[in-house]
């Protein structure tokens, strides 16, 4: 014989809503992890290059450095954050 009462869970739904929530500290807290992602990307892709030139060329730290330089400055220029206020 079946349990009557009520159900061990809500068929309806409940309280959600789509489209409903604020998002707003999700979304914050997702605009933080990308950024350090991206920017330790950059980073220890300098050091990786830096470490590279010095000890498995002939090039010297000088030129490593200047490579290095060279990389994070592009990095910086196509990994700014590129967003408008037109909002």
């Amino acid at each position: 014989m079946a349990a009557s009462g009520p159900l061990p869970y809500d068929t309806d739904g409940g309280d959600y809503h789509r489209g409903d929530m604020d998002i707003a500290e999700q979304r914050s807290t997702y605009d933080v992890f990308m950024g350090l992602t991206k920017w330790s990307s950059l980073a220890i892709a300098a050091l990786i290059l830096f470490l590279t030139i010095t000890f498995a060329t002939a090039a010297g730290w000088f030129t490593a450095l200047i490579a290095t330089v060279v990389l994070v400055a592009l990095g910086v220029f196509f990994l700014r954050d590129k967003r408008t206020d037109a909002h």
